[in-house]
């Protein structure tokens, strides 16, 4: 089968199973958003406190970091990253390559993700601190740039170095 038709086929089953399972039943449901972001807002105040800064989670709300008792970032669904994970797996699966190598490649690429993430909280956390007229911008379009270039690194990393490499002037013979 072509590779692109393959990809398409792949990548376009993926997304119709994304579609129902995620925005069709757990997005309405909403509790994996709220673990989510509760999830993140935890570990990026605990990055904060591990740079010495006062931060903790709201008690009020589980997805609102303070520091020094003051909101700074609150995490809302579409910023928890799940999109992310989810665009990120779905190219390597749909994209030619080792069983093995996606075994591995996935997960690790996803931890990565999910860090990367982490620590995006938490610097919007101290931009609020220090330059808060500037966290909309940072926040919308200098953040998003970043994460999504990273994205962009791993899949470059998986097309040019772990994938299937077919042979530029490669002829299939087939069959009479």
């Amino acid at each position: 089968m072509n590779p692109l038709i393959r990809f398409m086929l792949i990548a376009g089953s993926l997304y119709l199973v994304w579609l129902f399972g995620y925005e069709q039943y757990l997005a309405i449901d909403g509790r994996l958003d709220a673990a989510l972001t509760q999830n993140i807002a935890t570990a990026g105040a605990a990055v904060l406190r591990l740079f010495g800064f006062e931060a903790a989670v709201s008690s009020d709300q589980a997805n609102l970091i303070l520091l020094s008792n003051t909101p700074a970032v609150k995490i809302g669904y579409y910023c928890d990253g799940l999109v992310l994970y989810a665009l990120f797996a779905g190219f390597v699966l749909a994209f030619p390559g080792p069983i093995r190598h996606k075994i591995w490649f996935i997960p690790m690429g996803l931890i990565l993700i999910y860090s990367i993430n982490i620590l995006r909280i938490a610097a919007l956390c101290l931009n609020h601190l220090y330059w808060h007229q500037t966290v909309d911008f940072n926040h919308h379009y200098t953040f998003t740039f970043l994460v999504y270039g990273f994205i962009f690194l791993l899949w470059i990393w998986w097309a040019t170095r772990l994938a299937t490499k077919v042979p530029v002037n490669s002829t299939q013979h087939v069959p009479a």
